[in-house]
């Protein structure tokens, strides 16, 4: 029962990732790529996404 439970919590997160790189791409106007890049990279720290997203615009 356990296993079942964690399977279902591990699919949340991929679902709420995907969520969150549609947000950054809208947001900040980046590919979906680079929105997956900077997610691994700061994480849920969106004023540093931001930030981040910016520069890669202004390339």
């Amino acid at each position: 029962m356990a296993t079942k439970e964690k399977k279902q919590k591990a699919s949340r997160v991929v679902k709420g990732q995907e969520l969150e790189v549609e947000h950054l791409t809208e947001i900040a106007d980046v590919t979906p790529k680079q929105a997956r890049a900077l997610l691994r990279k700061h994480g849920a720290d969106w004023t540093k996404l931001k930030d981040e997203a910016e520069d890669l615009k202004q390339e």
